[in-house]
């Protein structure tokens, strides 16, 4: 399956970064609207799963199918770029500023939201029967899901906070993993083995990704959960961001970017003739 080195995936990761800042308004809005409508289809189908299984972990195993999707078909997520613009910077690859990840990261939040809600309004019009009946068994689980990751937060106040910024973090710490994991090899099968480990973790724990939000909280909301656009934004979808930029940037990009692109010197080493063939234990 052809495994990359982490020096040539450290690469990759540069050049990718350099390419989102200077992709064409229109490609961005595009890729990024596709990357939030299919990843919100496939959030939907784990909460159909797991709702007509009974069993989270099925649910878990089979959601990473959106994120493959996605990423074959060389869509964008806001994870994934908050991960890999910024080193284009840090790099300091010709014409790569701040302005021009702020420009990215805005038009990518942008066609990632708009892509979910369509998603979200197209499922909401299946579990309702085109908004005739009351919402069915899936449609109600959404709603719940709603209230409980925003009234939940809400309630136990500073503390609520914390943990859904935290939960973000581990969240893109795993889905940007994802992203550099596809990298690790040449071929499509080896991409789909690398990318659905750590989005099983990410999901199966309860961690918090923006993009997943921007699909379960409008709907839940379009299904009559009983919290509202406020304590989405307020409790959920704003602290999520800024997590899931600090968990992709740093644990993922910052780390690999200081130790495979930026390899410190090999410390000179000093042999002793008498000790270097006891073997270690």
């Amino acid at each position: 399956m052809a495994y990359v080195q982490p020096a040539e995936f450290a690469a990759k990761m540069v050049d990718a970064g350099e390419s989102k800042i200077f992709m064409a308004t229109k490609d961005t809005l595009i890729r990024a609207y596709m990357a939030g409508a299919i990843l919100a289809l496939a959030a939907a189908f784990a909460v159909t799963i797991t709702v007509n299984t009974g069993q989270p972990l099925v649910g878990a195993l089979l959601f990473p199918v959106g994120f493959c999707i996605l990423y074959l078909l060389g869509f964008d997520l806001l994870t994934g770029v908050f991960t890999l613009a910024p080193l284009a910077v840090i790099a300091k690859r010709p014409g790569c500023t701040w302005k021009g990840v702020l420009r990215n990261w805005g038009l990518v939040f942008v066609g990632n939201f708009a892509g979910a809600m369509t998603t979200a309004v197209f499922m909401a019009i299946i579990f309702t029967m085109g908004f005739s009946q009351e919402p069915n068994e899936i449609g109600a689980k959404i709603g719940k899901i709603g209230e409980a990751r925003t009234l939940g937060y809400a309630a136990a106040g500073g503390a609520g906070l914390l943990t859904v910024f935290v939960r973000a973090v581990m969240c893109n710490w795993m889905v940007s993993t994802g992203v550099v994991a596809a990298m690790m090899s040449n071929s499509v099968s080896g991409k789909i083995m690398a990318m659905w480990m750590p989005i099983l973790i990410f999901f199966y724990l309860g961690f918090e990704h923006s993009i997943v939000n921007m699909y379960l909280f409008p709907s839940g909301i379009i299904l009559g959960g009983q919290f509202t656009w406020a304590d989405y934004f307020i409790y959920n979808e704003i602290p999520v961001v800024l997590g899931n930029l600090v968990g992709g940037l740093t644990f993922v990009g910052g780390m690999i970017y200081a130790t495979h692109f930026k390899e410190s010197p090999k410390r000179n080493a000093v042999r002793n003739d008498d000790v270097s063939g006891i073997a270690a234990e």
